[in-house]
């Protein structure tokens, strides 16, 4: 097997290399935009995980009305 020989089609790293790397401007609003759905992603997670493990504990969300008074 000849180790100089490489692939006509390319590998995956090549193709992300390709398509997203080669330009600095690509490359940061990939950063950029990967940053902010990951972002959102785990804050999502994390709010989902925090209410399973809250259920019956009242929460902010269960109290129908906050900073009125009773009416008479």
């Amino acid at each position: 097997m000849d180790s100089t020989a490489r692939r006509s089609g390319g590998g995956l790293l090549e193709g992300l290399y390709r398509v997203v790397m080669r330009r600095t401007s690509v490359y940061a609003t990939f950063v950029i935009l990967g940053a902010f759905a990951g972002e959102r992603a785990v804050d999502y997670g994390v709010h989902k995980l925090w209410e399973r493990n809250n259920v019956g504990i009242k929460r902010y969300e269960d109290i129908p009305v906050l900073g009125q008074r009773p009416t008479e």
